[in-house]
């Protein structure tokens, strides 16, 4: 592992075990209700996404549309909040607030992924107003978006490379000349992407070599688990928060 802290939001000692979507598995993503039980399970990293409403409502939620997850239907940039709030995850829970999530887990740190253009002003403007600058790290495919979210706020604000950053540093470590972004702190990357292994030795020697940590997602598999916390990497992100935990405690990493 990195050794260098480069934003408070990393300060965790050992690998950093990451609910995903508060752990998808259970069917109940990114609710407030699995975010409950992930904190309660021990966690104190959790990974959700953003969408902005059409009035500009901050939501936990991955997709574009509530179609797939929910009981509701249409593009969440193009509904009220008063419209979203009536969809139920599964048929059972509501979509929240990440203002809402923020308050509740007031000790959990969040990595949160902006899908939207739209949304990264808002959460931008509620980690100001909340003054919850170390606990978030943004991410986003767009290098472009994260980019921007980080001249916006400065070096506050802790960021992940996007694909085109993550490309670079895969490049790097191959030896092939690439530019990356400095303000960066983590690489959160696939294992493997489009039949390409991402993470090895040499990735993750590229990345601690500039005190970025690297954050694998999503494993739920543990013999995955063991080879990539084998290879020193920073943290995983999972669907199956019981197993990660498991792993974790036998290795004696569980923090």
């Amino acid at each position: 592992m990195t050794s260098r802290i480069r934003h408070p939001y990393l300060d965790h000692p050992g690998p950093i075990p990451f609910a995903h979507r508060g752990g998808a598995a259970d069917g109940l993503e990114n609710t407030a209700f699995q975010f409950r039980r992930a904190v309660e399970a021990g966690y104190r990293y959790l990974e959700t996404d953003v969408h902005a409403t059409a009035d500009g409502r901050l939501v936990a939620f991955h997709d574009t549309t509530l179609d797939r997850v929910t009981d509701g239907a249409g593009r969440i940039a193009d509904l009220p909040w008063t419209d979203v709030r009536h969809a139920r995850v599964a048929g059972k829970e509501p979509v929240p607030l990440f203002e809402e999530l923020l308050d509740a887990f007031p000790e959990a740190r969040w990595n949160v992924d902006v899908k939207a253009e739209s949304a990264l002003q808002p959460l931008l403007d509620l980690v100001e107003r909340t003054d919850t600058w170390d606990r978030i790290c943004v991410g986003s495919f767009s290098e472009a978006r994260v980019m921007r979210a980080q001249r916006l706020a400065g070096p506050r604000l802790a960021t992940s490379y996007g694909t085109r950053g993550v490309l670079n540093l895969r490049l790097r470590s191959w030896g092939v000349p690439a530019a990356l972004r400095r303000s960066a702190v983590a690489a959160q990357v696939p294992e493997v992407q489009s039949g390409i292994q991402v993470v090895d030795h040499r990735f993750v020697r590229a990345a601690h070599a500039r005190g970025l940590h690297v954050h694998v997602w999503t494993i739920n598999e543990p013999e995955r688990m063991h080879r990539l916390l084998d290879l020193g990497v920073d943290g995983i992100m999972t669907d199956h928060i019981d197993t990660l935990r498991k792993v974790m405690e036998d290795r004696g990493v569980w923090v």
